[in-house]
């Protein structure tokens, strides 16, 4: 299983969980809304900042590999040039 989708499971699990407890707490209906928005906003947060950690790590790969690509293409230019010397 990867990781990605372990970890929306967990998130998934996590979040049921948080309301069905807050469901079954002993409070008034918006007092229980209330904490189920605030519940909700936690995790939306949590998963935009996941989100954009995920987006920062593959844009950080895929400079590295345009960097590879363009020290290898500079590489072929220069056996080129010598082979055609």
């Amino acid at each position: 299983m990867s990781s990605g989708k372990l970890l929306l499971g967990v998130l998934a699990g996590v979040a049921a969980g948080a309301v069905i407890g807050i469901l079954f707490a002993p409070d008034k209906g918006s007092e229980t809304r209330k904490k189920i928005a605030k519940k909700g906003e936690d995790y939306a947060d949590g998963i935009k900042e996941k989100f954009n950690n995920l987006i920062d790590d593959l844009s950080q790969k895929v400079d590295g590999v345009q960097a590879k690509a363009n020290k290898m293409a500079e590489e072929a230019n220069v056996t080129v040039e010598d082979a055609k010397v």
